[in-house]
C-alpha cells in the first residue's frame, strides 16, 4: 500500500509540531543560561548594562538555534512517534499495510528541508549576527577596539602568489587593521628565495597598496637604502584582515569557498574554515540520521514494552553521535582526519546504523 497524501500531511503535521515544542523549550533554556553566562563576564565590566548583555545574547540566539536543532530533531522525532503509538494510530497505520519507511518518510522529508534551510538562509543570518556579537564582545567584554589581538611577538600577516610572498610584521595595530606601527616587511620569490627586508615606522593600508614611511630597504650584498615613503601593492583589506582573525561561524555559508581559496593562496591555513563549511553542508543528512535513530527507539514501543528503557537509549544515542561529532571535528582541526571525512563520517555513520537497525527491526 502507497501512503496516502491525507496521512502523510498529518504525520508531517505532527512532527513540526514535535519539533516546534521541542526546539522552543531547548532554545529558551539555552537562551537563559546564555544570559546569566554573559551577565557573569559583564559584572565586572563598567558601562556594560543589561540592555547590552540581553541585546548580545539575542544576537547568539540564531547561533544558539542552530546548534540545537538536531536535538530538536530527534527529540522530535521520538515525541510524535511515542504519541502515534500511544495512541494507536501507528497500530491502524501498520494494520492497513503500510510500511515504517512509508510513514518516516514524511519526516525524512522534513528533516532534509530543514536542512536545506539552515544552509541556505538560516545560516548567512546566524553568521551575520555572531560576527555583530564577536564585535560587542571584544568591545564590551574584552576591552579591546576590534577583532585583532596582536601576541607578545607582535601582529603577522601573510599574502603573495605563487611569483612572490610578503610577510608582514607589526608590533602595534590601530584603525581596526588599517594601520600598522613598527613594521617588518620579508620579500621572497619562487621558492622562499628572500629578496628584501623592508622596515617602516608606520604602514597606512590604502586601496590597493600600502603606504609605507621612514622606510629603510635591505637587499642581499647591497648597502641599506633609506625612502622616505614607498608604496607597496597590496590585494588586502581591512575586512579581510579582520576575517583572517575572526572565527569560521561569522562568515556566511556562501562566502567561505571564496575565502578559502584567497586564505590557501595567500599562504594561510583555512583548515578551521573548510571543516566549518563541510559541516554545514552535512546539516541534512545529520538532521535525517536524528530522524532514523530517534525511530528506531520508538517504532516499536508496543511489541517490545519499557518504553523508558527504549527512549533513554535514544536519547543516549543522539547523545553519543553528538559527542562523536565534536570528536571528529576536533580530530579534523588537528590534521588527523581529512576536512571532509571529520565534517561528513559521524552523521553518515549514524544514517547507516539507523536504516540498518530499521531494516533488521521491521524487515529482518
Amino acid at each position: 500500500m502507497h501512503l496516502s497524501f491525507t496521512l502523510s500531511r498529518y504525520i508531517a503535521h505532527r512532527f513540526l509540531i514535535s519539533i516546534g515544542l521541542v526546539f522552543l523549550v531547548i532554545v529558551a533554556v539555552a537562551f537563559l543560561i546564555d544570559v546569566i553566562n554573559l551577565g557573569d563576564r559583564a559584572a565586572s565590566r563598567e558601562g556594560t548594562d543589561f540592555a547590552i548583555v540581553l541585546g548580545m545574547a539575542l544576537l547568539r540566539l540564531p547561533y544558539i538555534a542552530q546548534k540545537v536543532l538536531p536535538f530538536a530533531v530527534l527529540f522530535g522525532t521520538m515525541l510524535t512517534y511515542i504519541w502515534l503509538t500511544r495512541t494507536n494510530e501507528l497500530i491502524v497505520t501498520r494494520a492497513a499495510g503500510v510500511s515504517a519507511w512509508q510513514f518516516l518518510l514524511p519526516s525524512l522529508l522534513l528533516a532534509c528541508a530543514m536542512g536545506v534551510f539552515v544552509i541556505t538562509l538560516f545560516s548567512p543570518l546566524s553568521s551575520a549576527m555572531i560576527a555583530h556579537f564577536e564585535h560587542m564582545e571584544a568591545q564590551y567584554l574584552r576591552g579591546q577596539e576590534s577583532l585583532l589581538s596582536v601576541s607578545p611577538g607582535g601582529l603577522w600577516l601573510r599574502e603573495g602568489d605563487a611569483n612572490r610572498q610578503y610577510v608582514i610584521h607589526a608590533s602595534q595595530v590601530a584603525a581596526s587593521g588599517a594601520s600598522l606601527n613598527d613594521v617588518i616587511i620579508f620579500a621572497f620569490e619562487g621558492e622562499d628565495r628572500f629578496v628584501e627586508r623592508i622596515d617602516a615606522v608606520t604602514a597606512v593600508l590604502r586601496d590597493g597598496y600600502w603606504e609605507l614611511t621612514d622606510v629603510l630597504v635591505t637587499r642581499p650584498d647591497m648597502s641599506a637604502e633609506s625612502i622616505a615613503s614607498l608604496n607597496l601593492p597590496t590585494e588586502l583589506t581591512v575586512h579581510r584582515i579582520q576575517d583572517s582573525f575572526a572565527s569560521p561561524e561569522t562568515m556566511s555559508f556562501w562566502a567561505l569557498p571564496a575565502f578559502i581559496k584567497t586564505m590557501e593562496e595567500a599562504g594561510f591555513s583555512a583548515l578551521r574554515h573548510r571543516i566549518h563549511w563541510h559541516s554545514i553542508l552535512a546539516v541534512p543528512l545529520l538532521l535525517s540520521a536524528m530522524v532514523l535513530v530517534a525511530a528506531t527507539f520508538s517504532l516499536r514501543l508496543t511489541r517490545r514494552g519499557r518504553m523508558g528503557l527504549f527512549v533513554l537509549a535514544g536519547l543516549g544515542s543522539g547523545f553519543t553521535l553528538y559527542f562523536i561529532s565534536d570528536v571528529s571535528l576536533a580530530l579534523g582541526m588537528s590534521g588527523s582526519l581529512p576536512a571532509m571525512l571529520s565534517a561528513w563520517a559521524p552523521a553518515t555513520i549514524f544514517a547507516m546504523l539507523g536504516s540498518a537497525l530499521l531494516f533488521h527491526l521491521e524487515d529482518g
